[in-house]
């Protein structure tokens, strides 16, 4: 059988803060301001990275992920816009998660400031539909929609002006995301991976975890090799007798910690639908499989 090689994450090399070290805000670029909401947890990492997106002197800011209903939170995305001097004029949402959207609509009344979003489940009967290839003009700059479902159905990335790319949980800045399952899709992941490498980002301003701007290109193939890592793994786990995805999650993952296993089962369950669909593996009604 051969040896499946363990991709290199090119992070391992970079100054990056330690965990629980980042800075509860941070002016990133001239156009992005960073405040990390009081929500950290071992699938939030540090907390949920809210963004603060306008040109300097434009007197106008949009808000992207506003994270959790927390007043503590909503007073430091308040200072952040007074140290711009700017008004809110839209709040963005990459995807559906609580963390990421819970916020968008009371903060969006609050600021009197529409919120935009992939679904009016999100954005609200009053907000915005955003589409693929949209470009807003907003604060003073531009900023690209562009879709990464794969996650979620419904998640988009923002690319600035600048070149970064706010990419929400897409790609985390420690560690790699959940494809989520049922909705989440491994084959759109992994297209989504590729459209945002295809860009050229400048830097990747994450959902959660510290801002990628080193090499980001080598972030995004990592993710793709990590994901290509990980079906291999389960091919070779279901050829030595694996037949559940509980048995999948504690070969496969067995250095991850336990408590998100079951965020792994998520990824392994999306990732099983993947192979299915390509006729390599065979899934039965009680929750079984096996190789074709």
């Amino acid at each position: 059988m051969p040896v499946v090689a363990v991709p290199s994450d090119p992070r391992g090399a970079w100054d990056l803060p330690a965990f629980g070290a980042l800075p509860r805000s941070a002016e990133l670029e001239p156009l992005v301001s960073r405040v990390l909401a009081p929500n950290p947890s071992p699938m939030t990492l540090d907390g949920t990275n809210t963004y603060v997106v306008g040109a300097p002197g434009s007197g106008q800011a949009v808000v992207v992920d506003p994270g959790p209903d927390d007043p503590a939170h909503l007073a430091a995305v308040e200072a952040a816009l007074a140290a711009r001097a700017a008004r809110c004029v839209a709040v963005l949402v990459t995807h559906h998660h609580g963390d990421h959207a819970d916020a968008a609509r009371p903060w969006g009344a609050r600021f009197g400031a529409p919120v935009a979003a992939a679904s009016e489940a999100v954005a609200g009967p009053a907000g915005r539909v955003l589409g693929p290839g949209e470009r807003l003009r907003l604060a003073g700059t531009s900023i690209d929609v562009v879709p990464t479902p794969g996650h979620t159905a419904d998640h988009l990335a923002f690319r600035l002006e600048s070149g970064a790319v706010l990419v929400g949980d897409h790609v985390l800045g420690r560690g790699t995301s959940v494809v989520t399952h049922p909705e989440g899709d491994v084959v759109a992941y992994l297209d989504s991976l590729r459209r945002v490498h295809d860009l050229g980002p400048s830097a990747l301003y994450c959902g959660h975890g510290p801002e990628l701007t080193e090499d980001p290109g080598a972030v995004l193939g990592y993710y793709l090799a990590h994901r290509a890592y990980r079906e291999q793994q389960l091919v070779d786990a279901l050829a030595r007798g694996a037949g559940s995805v509980d048995e999948l999650v504690a070969t496969v993952y067995a250095e991850v910690p336990r408590e998100l296993w079951p965020a792994a089962a998520q990824s392994t369950r999306a990732t099983l639908a993947k192979l299915a669909a390509e006729g390599r593996v065979v899934l039965s009604g009680d929750g079984g499989v096996r190789p074709a």
